[in-house]
């Protein structure tokens, strides 16, 4: 898959391009606003980086306004505008629950977004090597006053140690992607920004990355770390402040850190999954009854509602499955997955919504974000079989969870289901008076 480039309208009107890369958890990319989309994409390194974020993930990024592709001539840079363009952005890339990466002066309008947005974001991963606020005024007045050569002090920042070429290239890039007027507005916005009164709201679990550093030079790093109420900081082996130059350490911290890793979606020999089923009863009918736009916004909400309670209960949406109106998810345990099914009933009750809702356990094949294999057949049959607002489950996970889920299950008997050679035992899920 190449990547998807798009555009979208944020609150105020301003126009911004986005691009949608990969198969997976969602990550949206909030990158420094110096860093154009289509320039990055041009460079070997730039591109190696985004790739490797899209290898497991389903990468979300943008052209920060009045930067890039965007509207270039955005009025307001604020923290609060771009914390909107972040919700156009997601909501035009139908996101549902989803982590954020954000660089350098991307961190405010990602901790804006998140503070409002608590429901949304399950993660906030800040690549912080170099994160120092305050930028010198006479640097800025450079910048408005000779572009050329505040550019070429800004790419001797980044590769102090050269080569020539790389700091030509970084400066072009620059060039390309924002005006010195932009760039000079951009650094005295940042300097505002108080990060104390700010960050601090930020409830989802947070990662601060950075490079290895001498001790004495950690300290804006961990500074900015002890804001997070719920953070952890990694520091990851290299010498260069780009993350773009030190993607492979850094891709696999945050792979780790969204649990990529723990769904074993790339492991093409698979393994025993629990997996969950859900589907909105009579989705046609529906969209006759609602109208197309209410019935996409009320399926949308519900989307994200069940994905979040999978995640929530230690399991894992599968992104790359075509399911139309129904979310599939995998769990390794069957009191986790019952308890997930519990919420999803419940997130359905609230909503104009029914769900059929399945449960079934048994060898999966994983591979390219999707499972496949006779169980899934199996949990869909079963989620088929279900009447509205019941949890239905096999008699193998009714055994792996009878006296651990807290629950009580009623027989329904033996089913015949299309596809499967022999009748599958059923039970409905009641909770425990």
């Amino acid at each position: 898959m190449e990547p998807q480039f798009r555009f979208c309208t944020s609150a105020d009107g301003v126009r911004i391009a986005y691009l949608t890369y990969g198969t997976g958890p969602p990550l949206l990319y909030v990158s420094a606003f110096w860093t154009g989309m289509g320039e990055a994409l041009m460079n070997p390194a730039a591109r190696d980086y985004i790739d490797g974020l899209a290898a497991r993930m389903k990468l979300v990024t943008f052209d920060r306004r009045g930067t890039g592709e965007s509207a270039r001539d955005a009025e307001d840079l604020s923290p609060e505008a771009e914390a909107r363009d972040i919700e156009a952005v997601a909501d035009a890339a139908e996101l549902g629950a989803f982590s954020i990466l954000a660089v350098w002066d991307g961190l405010a309008a990602a901790a804006r977004y998140t503070t409002g947005h608590q429901e949304r974001v399950e993660r906030l991963v800040l690549w912080a090597a170099g994160f120092s606020p305050g930028i010198s005024a006479d640097w800025i007045r450079t910048m408005r006053e000779d572009w050329s050569n505040a550019r070429r002090v800004w790419a001797g920042l980044a590769y102090p140690q050269g080569p020539v070429a790389l700091q030509r290239q970084l400066s072009q890039r620059i060039k390309a992607t924002v005006s010195s007027e932009i760039a000079a507005r951009r650094f005295e916005a940042f300097n505002q920004i108080d990060f104390a009164a700010l960050v601090p709201a930020v409830t989802a679990p947070a990662l601060v990355l950075a490079r290895e550093q001498p001790i004495a030079t950690r300290q804006s790093v961990m500074s900015l770390a002890r804001l997070f109420p719920n953070a952890e900081v990694r520091f990851v082996a290299g010498v260069d402040p780009s993350p773009i130059a030190m993607h492979q350490p850094i891709v696999e911290a945050i792979e780790q850190f969204v649990g990529v890793h723990d769904d074993g979606l790339d492991d093409p020999g698979g393994g025993t999954a629990v997996i969950l089923f859900t589907d909105i009863v009579s989705s046609t009918a529906l969209t006759e009854h609602m109208g197309d736009v209410r019935f996409r916004d009320a399926s949308r909400l519900l989307d994200q509602g069940l994905r979040a309670a999978m995640r929530e209960n230690g399991g894992t949406p599968v992104e790359g499955k075509l399911l139309g109106d129904g979310v599939m998810g995998t769990f390794v345990s069957a009191r986790e997955a019952i308890a997930a099914a519990l919420r999803c009933s419940e997130l359905s009750a609230a909503s104009e919504l029914r769900l059929h809702i399945g449960l079934h356990a048994g060898d999966v094949i994983r591979e390219d974000g999707n499972v496949f294999g006779g169980a899934v057949n199996i949990a869909s049959r079963i989620c088929g079989l279900s009447a509205p607002g019941e949890i239905l489950v096999s008699d193998v996970v009714r055994g792996m969870a009878r006296s651990s889920a807290g629950v009580e299950f009623e027989d329904r008997g033996e089913q015949e289901m299309k596809g499967v050679g022999e009748p599958v035992r059923v039970y409905a899920v009641r909770v425990q008076e």
